[in-house]
């Protein structure tokens, strides 16, 4: 075991950080939520990630991607958070994906080598068919609601998809996810009531939501939390 784990071995042992490093965790967006999830399972130990995410990096990203930066601005995701993580832990594997995940491309992955699945992305229709694959092949799962229009990080919970509340977001999932026969899904969530934009962001509508430099970040490092506690 090298330097860069041994405060955490003091936690939970040298035998399970070598576990750990044997892990294979696949990271669908590597926003504001996934972009900290995944640097915090790296400095965890996990040593296999697959990162899949298109996007680039842009000055609205600023203020809660952690790998955002002036100098990643117009760099793809996927290929900045690679560098970032490596240099965290240089002998991780790390696969890169330039993509979004569709019900379309679905096919392209195999969720049955994979410890954990993450869904840290956006669009309904893409989450609904990425936690449809991952339980037909016996995944684990977990999936980020909606952060956007959040302020207090404190009300961020972890807990089953039909217990939720608040939500708008995780009640669109509850409904579809019903319909389509899935009786439990591990979502993070935030119990927190919307705050209401002051301004609609130029080159944005009504539909672009605020975002805090905390809330999601703080979803992403929460759900590494449980996805460790998950593989211990």
């Amino acid at each position: 075991m090298t330097n860069n784990f041994q405060r955490f071995a003091m936690l939970i042992g040298k035998d399970k950080i070598e576990e750990l490093n044997k892990k294979k965790v696949i990271i669908f967006g590597l926003g504001g939520v996934g972009g900290s999830l995944a640097e915090a399972l790296t400095r965890a130990g996990i040593g296999h990630f697959t990162l899949v995410d298109k996007d680039s990096f842009d000055e609205t990203n600023l203020n809660r991607q952690l790998f955002a930066t002036y100098k990643t601005v117009g760099m793809n995701k996927t290929d900045v958070a690679k560098e970032k993580m490596l240099s965290i832990n240089p002998n991780a594997e790390i696969e890169t994906r330039k993509m979004f995940f569709l019900p379309e491309n679905s096919d392209e992955f195999d969720f049955s080598q994979y410890d954990y699945v993450v869904d840290a992305i956006d669009n309904v229709t893409a989450k609904i068919a990425l936690i449809l694959k991952a339980k037909k092949e016996g995944a684990n799962v977990i999936s980020s609601m909606g952060m956007g229009n959040k302020f207090d990080p404190t009300q961020i919970k972890i807990d089953d998809i039909y217990k939720t509340s608040v939500c708008k977001l995780a009640k669109v999932m509850r409904k579809e996810l019903k319909k389509r026969g899935v009786t439990d899904l591990k979502v993070a969530y935030s119990t927190e009531i919307p705050v209401k934009p002051l301004f609609i962001a130029e080159g944005n509508d009504e539909r672009t939501p605020g975002s805090s430099p905390f809330v999601p970040p703080c979803a992403g490092i929460i759900m590494a939390g449980e996805i460790i506690k998950d593989l211990l």
